[in-house]
């Protein structure tokens, strides 16, 4: 046996790159989060007095789940997009406490002072700049606007704390939808930079021709769109102004997906994902539209409409992956169409539809968990550093 086999079965790397510890906090978070979330709306329980329950939910998907699952992108990315050494080590180790840390204090938000939950829960996302900045500013590299992607997602994080402190229901309701808005501009950027690529390099993989259609101008208009969607979603709020808005970027956004070409990739379930989760774009957006324009019950939960290829890649594993992980991507979707089309087609009182899709969310993690818990956990299989 070679060196480095002995030391994939015997050694536990957690925290020799940064896609490694946050892509398995987001995937463990994601069944915690959601099971006590269930926990909470069965039980009447209100964790963020005087707020609503849903906000507890809303904001730790947001910066629980979403944070880390970021947090893991970037760490990641940059190294790759400055030429730049990987995070490693004791300041991998520090940011991922800072994000523990966070996620405690919210379990705790109803019987903790909110001073101290915002001065830790605030803490992660300076400290995530902190270690990207150098990097991003010394190489002055074109990505560098993802600092002000997170200073942003970081405000939104502080006016929502500080309409919890200040009885303010609507504020920290404002500041989750800028949250989220944000996340999908962000998905928007770095989505049509990786799905293309990653088709593209698969089908040539494959032996197929190919041909994909982008354009400079679609990428500036669906970029411009997403902005005016976020500013129109705060600004004007529920009214014909943002359902325009949404129904055109929609439209563009839709565009832009069909010419990446993904059902060229149906035999890939790694590549195949990737354009299934995007899709949840266009049509989340749609459902937005629908809703403002005529109150459609279908469309009514339109915000529910809206990590593995480096798990692998970064690991030296093949990019391909087993049934269990396909199947987990194909109960993800099955949550995300019972949470949003639930309600109104399927035979079942509401509680009972949110429980359903709550299950199939939770067990679509845990198979995400099973299979790569050990490929986050242990060395490189070709003895590389990372």
């Amino acid at each position: 046996m070679s060196a480095p086999d002995r030391n994939q079965g015997s050694a536990w790397v957690p925290f020799a790159y940064g896609f490694r510890p946050f892509f398995l906090l987001a995937g463990v978070y994601a069944v915690v989060s959601l099971v006590a979330w269930l926990w909470l709306w069965r039980t009447g329980s209100v964790p963020l007095q005087p707020l609503p329950p849903q906000y507890w939910h809303g904001h730790e998907m947001l910066f629980g789940f979403i944070g880390a699952a970021i947090a893991g992108f970037l760490l990641t990315a940059v190294p790759s997009w400055t030429g730049s050494r990987g995070f490693a080590g004791p300041r991998l180790v520090l940011l991922v406490l800072l994000w523990l840390a966070g996620r405690l204090v919210f379990f705790l938000g109803g019987v903790l002072p909110v001073p101290l939950l915002a001065i830790v829960e605030l803490a992660f996302i300076p400290g995530l700049a902190l270690l990207l900045a150098p990097s991003l500013l010394r190489s002055a590299n074109r990505n560098w606007p993802m600092l002000v992607v997170l200073g942003a997602f970081w405000a939104a994080d502080v006016v929502f704390i500080y309409g919890l402190a200040s009885d303010d229901p609507m504020l920290s309701r404002i500041a989750l939808r800028a949250a989220l808005d944000l996340v999908l501009v962000l998905i928007t950027i770095i989505g049509g930079r990786i799905v293309p690529a990653f088709t593209g390099n698969a089908l040539r993989a494959a032996g197929a021709d190919v041909a994909l259609r982008s354009s400079k101008l679609v990428e500036r208009l669906v970029i411009g769109l997403m902005l005016a969607y976020g500013v129109s979603d705060i600004v004007a709020g529920d009214n014909r102004v943002t359902a325009v808005v949404a129904a055109l970027a929609a439209a563009v956004q839709l565009w832009r997906l069909s010419g990446w070409q993904g059902w060229r990739t149906g035999s890939q379930p790694i590549v195949w994902v990737l354009h299934v989760a995007y899709a949840w774009l266009p049509v989340g957006l749609a459902l937005r539209a629908a809703w403002l324009f005529g109150g459609f019950g279908w469309a009514v939960h339109w915000q529910h409409a809206v990590m593995t290829r480096a798990s692998l890649g970064h690991t030296g594993r093949p990019l391909q992956v087993p049934a269990s992980i396909a199947a987990a991507y194909a109960l993800l979707a099955a949550s995300v169409l019972v949470r949003v089309f639930g309600p109104q087609v399927l035979p079942l009182d509401y509680a009972k539809v949110v429980l359903l899709a709550g299950v199939l969310w939770s067990v679509a993690f845990v198979v995400y968990l099973a299979v790569y818990t050990p490929i986050l956990l242990r060395p490189r299989v070709d003895g590389k550093p990372g």
